[in-house]
């Protein structure tokens, strides 16, 4: 089979890397790619954009592609596998319809209203009911605080505002309706409240039909330590999460992700492709933070690796609406994946600093790393976004996963290289 990656970043990477271990691949090929995709595929430097679909289709076409895999959330919103799927082609991923459930928040917070799925009691408001939304935040009760304040649309995880008083909700709504610091996916927002716990990403392969979860993970929103900063695209991840025994799991997995499941097939939404809970836990009981309409990131680059399967037939069986007869199977190793940022990130990236020790630590066992925000320049691989590197350990317990991953990057530099020192810290212990 020749396939095709849409993407530029670790999890797309990652991706790749787990493809180009299949037995069925003749030809890997990625759009646009990056330096270290770049080391098992052919990269094609187009962008993923809506306009540029039918470059997108025309390479498909030139190239045989049997399989396209769709990476990033913002061409499924788009409808880039209606596009593709409407030609003839194969194509990973759900469709634009499906795709709300990460594009809109205010139509997957609505479902799980209708629905009764647990998450947080919540208020919508548009940049026309601006006055409307004052008046609200105006009439809550500072005891209650702190609030929550969501961009409707895509955001790249940084449309997630977390107000710990009414000053700060306010200049938060001032961002979204008269900064329009998020453009037209801030014009609808959703304020609701917070809710204290720990998260578990959940990703799940669907086929429109039947449901299979992936082993879980946990994923570092915070750019620094401690859970302190600023949102980001993800700072870290680590699989599997030893703490959540198997009443917990049953409750994630039947309160929360199969009546989602379920609810779109009500609404003959036929949902294909990666359906990502990202969970809050609260006393033992679990609630919706938001769903993601991809595999994650990082926590992909912290699943895959544990996965033992050829994954591409298990793609295939996505498309085709014939998973029911996959089993899953699982290494039992521990994963431990941390993020190496540029410098500036979250606010800014820093683009062609020099990216020094890769060589180094490329046939190190038990190690991947897995490219995000990099390009080749010259010869030589540079930074080329926010999220650069992704350096994941594979080790029998945490602890050792830790050790190796943290050992690993002191190997690594770029100018004003950042990471998280406290990634999968707290189950270092556990075996």
């Amino acid at each position: 089979m020749n396939i095709l990656i849409i993407g530029s970043g670790g999890r797309e990477h990652c991706l790749a890397w787990k493809i180009s271990r299949s037995r069925l691949v003749d030809k890997l090929f990625a759009i646009p790619g990056n330096a270290g995709i770049s080391q098992i595929a052919r990269c094609e430097n187009i962008s993923y954009s809506k306009e540029n679909f039918k470059d997108i289709l025309q390479f498909i076409e030139k190239n045989g592609i049997d399989l396209t895999v769709v990476g990033p959330e913002a061409p499924l919103v788009d409808g880039i596998v209606d596009y593709l799927s409407k030609k003839g082609h194969l194509v990973f991923g759900p469709g634009q319809m499906a795709a709300q459930i990460e594009g809109s928040k205010v139509f997957t917070k609505k479902l799980c209203m209708n629905y009764n799925i647990p998450t947080a009691k919540a208020e919508f408001f548009n940049k026309s009911e601006s006055d409307k939304a004052v008046a609200y935040i105006k009439g809550l009760k500072e005891r209650e605080f702190p609030y929550v304040i969501k961009a409707d649309g895509l955001a790249s995880g940084k449309g997630v505002i977390i107000a710990q008083n009414k000053e700060e909700l306010l200049s938060a709504l001032n961002s979204f309706f008269i900064e329009n610091k998020f453009g037209k996916s801030g014009e609808n927002i959703v304020i609701e409240e917070f809710i204290s716990g720990f998260e578990v990403s959940l990703l799940c392969l669907c086929d429109g039909k039947i449901l299979i979860p992936l082993d879980l993970a946990q994923d570092y929103k915070k750019i620094f330590d401690g859970d302190n900063g600023k949102n980001t695209g993800g700072m870290g991840s680590y699989s599997p999460l030893p703490f959540i025994d198997e009443i917990l799991y049953e409750k994630i997995l039947n309160k929360i992700v199969l009546p989602t499941f379920n609810a779109l097939k009500t609404k003959k939404i036929d949902y294909k492709g990666v359906l990502y809970a990202g969970i809050i836990v609260k006393e033992n009981e679990p609630y919706l933070l938001e769903y993601n309409c991809r595999f994650g990131d990082p926590e992909t680059q912290a699943v895959l690796p544990r996965l033992k399967n050829d994954i591409v037939p298990v793609l295939v069986d996505c498309v085709k609406g014939s998973l029911k007869s996959t089993k899953l199977k699982w290494d039992d190793e521990k994963t431990v994946c941390v993020v190496l940022a540029s410098k500036g990130y979250p606010e800014t990236s820093s683009k062609g600093d020099i990216i020094s020790g890769l060589e180094e630590v490329a046939s190190q066992k038990g190690v991947f790393v897995f490219h995000g925000g990099t390009e080749n320049e010259e010869g030589k691989i540079v930074t080329n976004g926010g999220r650069v590197l992704n350096v994941v350990a594979k080790a029998d317990t945490f602890k050792e996963a830790r050790i190796l991953n943290y050992e690993t990057i002191k190997k690594i530099n770029f100018n004003g290289m950042q990471f998280r020192k406290d990634i999968a810290l707290r189950v270092e212990e556990t075996l």
